[in-house]
């Protein structure tokens, strides 16, 4: 019997910001479906653990959800 394999998103994850004029600082990249560049949430963090604890936020929870549900 087969395994059905879905294809599963990668997690929201923190990432140092490309951008040179905010560096120095951290942004969360949302991965979307059908989407081949992430979604950036519109936030600039001073640290990669600001970042992180923001996500598992309620807030965070919330912006992330609405990002995804916005999405499909």
């Amino acid at each position: 019997m087969k395994k059905n394999k879905t294809p599963r998103l990668a997690p929201p994850y923190a990432a140092e910001t490309k951008d040179a004029r905010l560096a120095g600082t951290f942004e969360v990249l949302i991965p979307v479906p059908n989407r081949n560049k992430p979604h950036r949430v519109p936030l600039q963090f001073p640290s990669l653990s600001a970042a992180e604890g923001w996500m598992h936020s309620p807030e965070g929870k919330d912006q992330i959800a609405e990002i995804l549900d916005s999405a499909e």
